[in-house]
């Protein structure tokens, strides 16, 4: 390798683990997602003006974006060998100049209208700058094989498509890169999938528990997962800036730059192929569920989860969505009294979540992306509060229904069984109160030992109260 030549460096997925077009594209669906979305359609063929366009729509907090260590140690000891260091990007201009003053290199090269800096492009302008075989080039694209074929020295980030391979061992300089599937498997967040037990809730309140029953409900349970991950993709993706600000979010996938954004999209389309397809398998009315909650999912990661208790109410509705959905797709009735049941307990559920992340906050300004901030603790707990009291009081009217009356023959057990849920929503709500749980309060009930035996006290007590015991163990 030369020392005295300038170390020039691509920016997408060299320099930054990241890329600023995809950067920019999903800023700007967070922020205005229709002027974005007819930027998108307007300008895909000319992809110099729509960086543009998406870098004046959406601008980014250049000091967040992940950087490859790695590359940066490089810059930083070129620099200190008295080295020029350049940035050289496809990536808009102003962009790529505004990254390199931050980080304090020497120039910056960038696509501008018209003129798109890229493969062959970019070769061009460097040579002209630089001389042929006049710079060491850091890349990571297979389009930047007719710029390495200019430049001194390679440095490979990656497989490059392929391209590295064919470099001269000499010549190169090969370092890691790439994402892996583990890494992607996180940002889906197969965890969450347990959340989707709650398509059981109507099977199990109508004691139909035939092996048909439980395997349609498995095929929606599956359905739900793959439409959930994709809407979790998508809300990583709108979150980006927010989740770098965050103490433990700034390390998922996508806000780290583990994973391509590029990656996380097409992982979302197929997600949500399988979503559709499996719906479409169970019945339109399962499909309209799926459907459903896909969209109020998107409006919530757009807008809704940014705007005061609409978030929690919106949380609540979708958890109630999944109940709907388990009637659905095991044909079976959904009880009007198990629904109005279950909201107000997700509405104490949403509050906890807030509570939890507000506890655990280590300053008092607003959480990012959310509209809450601490002072909002107490009228948060609040609100919890009357949640746990509306459930607790629905189902005690419930027991006094036509429906509780077949279902239920032993009314008292019912009476019995708001003991263990009152202490349960309690358990909930102190230690969101506390920050004693995770970000996700179902989540996190399903792997509390205690809350998971007071659930399972209820539910005993509701089979006692409805003689499934007598019927299974004759007792």
């Amino acid at each position: 390798m030369t020392h005295s030549q300038p170390l020039v460096l691509d920016v997408d997925g060299t320099f930054l683990r990241t890329d600023l077009l995809y950067e920019t594209f999903w800023a700007g669906l967070g922020r205005a997602p229709i002027t974005t979305i007819r930027a998108a359609f307007r300008f895909w063929r000319d992809p110099a003006r729509l960086k543009s366009e998406l870098r004046q729509i959406a601008p980014l907090r250049l000091d967040l974006l992940p950087v490859n260590d790695q590359i940066a140690q490089m810059a930083r000891d070129a620099q200190a060998e008295g080295r020029e260091v350049v940035l050289a990007s496809a990536s808009d201009r102003h962009l790529v100049q505004d990254l390199a003053t931050l980080h304090g290199f020497d120039a910056a090269l960038g696509s501008e209208p018209g003129h798109n800096l890229k493969g062959a492009h970019k070769a061009r302008a460097l040579v002209a700058e630089y001389g042929d075989k006049g710079f060491i080039y850091a890349g990571d694209d297979k389009s930047d094989a007719a710029i390495w074929a200019r430049a001194s020295h390679s440095i490979v980030v990656g497989r490059a498509g392929g391209a590295g391979e064919k470099l001269p061992v000499a010549q190169k300089t090969q370092l890691p890169g790439g994402w892996s599937w583990s890494a992607l498997t996180k940002a889906i967040r197969p965890h969450q999938w347990v959340k989707n037990v709650l398509l059981f809730l109507p099977m199990i309140a109508a004691h139909q528990f035939d092996l048909m029953t439980a395997f349609l409900v498995v095929l929606g349970i599956a359905a739900f997962s793959a439409a959930a991950s994709s809407i979790y993709v998508v809300n990583d993706l709108l979150d980006l800036e927010a989740d770098r600000l965050h103490r433990t979010k700034c390390k998922r996938p996508f806000a780290a730059g583990t994973v391509p954004i590029k990656v996380g999209m097409i992982a979302c389309g197929g997600l949500a192929a399988i979503a559709l397809g499996l719906g479409a398998v169970l019945g339109i009315a399962f499909l309209g569920v799926v459907v459903l909650y896909m969209i109020l999912s998107l409006a919530y990661s757009l807008k809704l989860k940014r705007m005061r208790w609409i978030d929690i109410f919106t949380l609540a509705a979708l958890y109630t969505i999944r109940v709907v959905a388990g009637a659905a797709a095991s044909q079976v009735d959904a009880s009007v009294f198990m629904l109005i049941f279950i909201f107000p307990i997700f509405v104490t559920l949403g509050c906890v979540k807030r509570l939890t992340e507000l506890t655990l906050a280590t300053n008092d300004d607003p959480l990012p992306g959310r509209g809450y901030g601490r002072l909002d603790r107490p009228d948060l707990l609040n609100v919890a509060i009357l949640g746990m009291v509306g459930a607790l009081v629905i189902f005690f009217l419930y027991s006094f229904s036509e429906q509780a009356r077949v279902l239920y023959p032993s009314q008292w057990l019912l009476w019995v069984a708001l003991i263990p849920i009152a202490a349960w929503l309690n358990r909930m709500v102190r230690l969101g109160w506390f920050g004693q749980q995770d970000y996700d309060p179902i989540v996190f009930a399903l792997k509390d030992k205690r809350g998971i035996g007071l659930l399972l006290i209820t539910l005993s007590l509701m089979f006692y109260s409805a003689g499934l015991w007598q019927q299974w163990f004759g007792f």
